[in-house]
């Protein structure tokens, strides 16, 4: 991907993430608002409402953490020069020929059961998930491989 268009996506995360932030605090002063009026029904929903704030703020957490350690595992394949390359075949509109994608997507599965403690062959096979349209297959590859790259135990049947 190229810097300007690395810095762009950068951009829009951080734009939505404090849309998300101004959100989250406005749920939260409510909640607040609610469990100060001491009235049963009150204090109960202002509670409810200040557990969906933290699990937001967890799991956006959760999300950048992964894109950043993704952006440093992207770093370290384009520096040896092995970043996946999308050269699948495409319609007029721009979208990947399904049936080539599942046809190349042996080799990025071989590897990974070849391997399984390998954060690139995971890296690789989420990238070929993704490009055969299975995106829930994909983020757990990539789950898987970010933490192989960050040195932890993970998972690794395949998902």
């Amino acid at each position: 991907m190229s810097a300007p268009r690395r810095r762009l996506g950068l951009w829009a995360a951080l734009a939505l993430t404090a849309l998300l932030a101004v959100y989250v605090v406005l749920v939260a002063v409510r909640a607040v608002q609610l469990v100060a009026t001491g009235e049963p029904v009150g204090v109960v929903l202002g509670i409810a409402l200040l557990v969906g704030p933290l699990i937001v703020v967890a799991l956006i957490a959760r999300e950048w953490m992964l894109a950043t350690d993704v952006q440093r595992m992207a770093d370290v394949l384009a520096a040896d020069g092995q970043l996946p390359v999308d050269d699948l075949p495409r319609s007029p509109g721009g979208r990947v020929d399904r049936a080539a994608a599942r046809a190349a997507f042996g080799p990025y599965r071989e590897r990974v059961e070849a391997d399984p403690a390998d954060w690139r062959g995971w890296y690789h096979l989420a990238f070929a998930y993704d490009a055969a349209g299975d995106r829930r297959r994909a983020r757990a590859a990539l789950r898987t491989a970010s933490s192989l790259h960050r040195g932890r135990p993970a998972g690794t049947d395949l998902p």
